[in-house]
């Protein structure tokens, strides 16, 4: 596993950030960095929040579900989408950062369609990028706060994905290329649907998609496309353990056991909106 700098700033100063050592990267200002054991850096910025993101359980769940093929819609979607945009300059390698990537699932799913893309993982949690990078071991790993700064340098990203994420419409248009776009994945109104009338999961706010494409105008995205994506898994009780249990509703212990009821095998609606933004 290898850290390629020509993504990557300091989070202190900003300055460009390059390899010190084997281990040890830094920047002109004298700001250092040890690259963890598992391959990835983190850059955080001064007093940044204790928090670390998805934790262990979280993380399990969603690889237990993604690699049963729960979502390989949505990841063929994703895939079919930035197979389809140009590396800037041609022919070079595209260049994707999954800005809270999670397992690298959809990752992974777009290096098959792109097998000569060069790609940055990002997340909060250093447990999901060092799962990712063992889903694409020549990945740059990096640990960071989507809500500060990007420790990411101005322009070099052809293509930013952000699935069921938040958002920081300042730094992604900073951090994206010229003709660079920005994957957005967001549920639907529909989206496990079944589960909400159990009160197993959180609701989903209607009109989500509108208010994504409203939130990052001001930042200069316009809409490129749009696709909704909408089918029914048939999800036992595992299954619909799994599909609480790798989102914010596993901390709900109530969400956890209204999913888990039920020995019968139930139809769940997954329905999300692919929304590919331009600048």
């Amino acid at each position: 596993m290898s850290i390629d700098t020509t993504w990557l700033r300091c989070p202190n100063c900003f300055q460009d950030l390059s390899a010190i050592d084997d281990r040890v990267y830094g920047c002109a200002a004298g700001h250092r960095f040890d690259r963890a054991r598992p391959g990835y850096l983190t850059l955080l910025p001064p007093r940044a929040p204790r928090t670390v993101g998805d934790d262990r359980k979280m993380l399990a769940a969603r690889s237990a579900l993604l690699d049963g093929g729960a979502y390989s819609p949505i990841a063929a979607a994703i895939a079919d989408v930035v197979a389809a945009v140009p590396p800037s300059p041609p022919g070079a390698a595209l260049r994707i950062a999954d800005l809270a990537c999670g397992t690298g699932y959809y990752s992974a799913s777009i290096a098959r369609a792109v097998p000569d893309a060069a790609f940055l993982l990002a997340d909060r949690s250093p447990d999901a990028v060092r799962i990712s990078l063992r889903v694409l071991p020549a990945a740059t790993g990096v640990v960071l706060d989507l809500w500060r700064p990007l420790p990411i340098r101005d322009g070099v990203v052809d293509v930013a994905l952000n699935v069921f994420s938040p958002r920081n419409g300042a730094e992604f248009a900073r951090v994206l290329g010229p003709d660079g776009r920005l994957i957005v994945v967001v549920p639907g109104d529909t989206h496990l649907q079944e589960l909400r009338r159990d009160g197993a999961v959180l609701e989903v706010p209607a009109g989500k998609a509108e208010r994504v494409g409203e939130q990052l105008q001001p930042f200069g995205f316009e809409p490129a496309s749009s696709t909704s994506i909408q089918y029914l898994l048939e999800a036992d009780a595992a299954t619909r353990a799994l599909l609480v249990g790798m989102g914010p509703s596993a901390h709900h212990v109530d969400s956890l056991a209204a999913a888990a009821s039920g020995d019968e095998p139930t139809r769940v609606t997954i329905s999300v909106d692919l929304l590919v933004f331009a600048r």
